[in-house]
């Protein structure tokens, strides 16, 4: 297997509007690897799935994607290179039906047959799915509709899938079994980025993490070694001084 670098942020600052709010961010992500990216409220996650996502523009370094450069691209474009994301609070299409949500993800393919089989894949995956198929979005529980957004995103054949928060929101039983189907999902060979404040959840699944407080990175390393990090334990895990 390919172990090459799907994407890559080089020595990035980020900005909304005059205000900084990402320094000098390094984080590599491999062909197929399950990495996470750690931190409180504000510490600036989310905006770095925005930054990739060209939402939010940097000012310094770079951003790549498969070795090519995607910073200063729209979005638009980014998406059509092979980034998905499924968003934080899921934010699918409410009034459509299931199915309906899914075949969206797969908008920008002409491979109407594989798209099909990829569909029934979807729903081998997620079975719960399959029984509200015709029943519009907004009728869906949370770890229904967290399974859909997870669906359409991987709909797009993505080369990287990028998901915020995917624990918020969701019962305690539920944040287990959708961390089950995240590590199932990078099992099967998909590279995942996830944000994520459930540290401990997000490390018992990860190969590697990151760990933001206020824009910055303080901490990188093996999901193991992170678990096991003093700094972490006290801030992050629960852990006693």
């Amino acid at each position: 297997m390919d172990r090459g670098p799907i994407l890559e942020l080089e020595n990035v600052d980020a900005y909304y509007g005059s205000i900084q709010v990402l320094y000098d961010i390094n984080i590599k992500i491999s062909h197929g690897e399950l990495v996470c990216l750690l931190g409180g409220n504000a510490s600036g996650k989310s905006t770095t799935l925005k930054t990739v996502l060209g939402v939010c523009r940097i000012k310094r370094g770079s951003i790549k994607l498969r070795g090519k450069k995607i910073d200063g691209e729209p979005t638009k474009h980014i998406i059509s290179q092979g980034v998905a994301i499924v968003p934080e609070n899921r934010r699918i299409f409410p009034r459509l039906t299931v199915i309906e949500n899914m075949e969206m993800g797969a908008y920008l393919r002409a491979d109407t047959d594989e798209v099909r089989r990829d569909i029934e894949k979807m729903l081998g995956l997620f079975p719960q799915l399959r029984e509200r198929l015709h029943k519009p979005g907004i009728t869906l529980s949370g770890g229904e509709q967290q399974m859909l957004a997870m669906a359409r995103a991987l709909l797009s054949k993505p080369k990287i899938l990028l998901m915020d928060e995917p624990s918020m929101g969701l019962a305690p039983l539920l944040v287990d079994r959708q961390f089950e189907l995240i590590q199932q999902v990078n099992k099967g060979g998909t590279t995942i980025f996830v944000v994520e404040q459930n540290a401990n959840m997000a490390l018992s699944i990860a190969d590697r993490g990151y760990v933001l407080q206020t824009g910055s990175i303080v901490l990188a390393d093996t999901a193991q070694n992170l678990l096991s990090n003093p700094m972490m334990q006290k801030a992050y895990l629960g852990g006693q001084e």
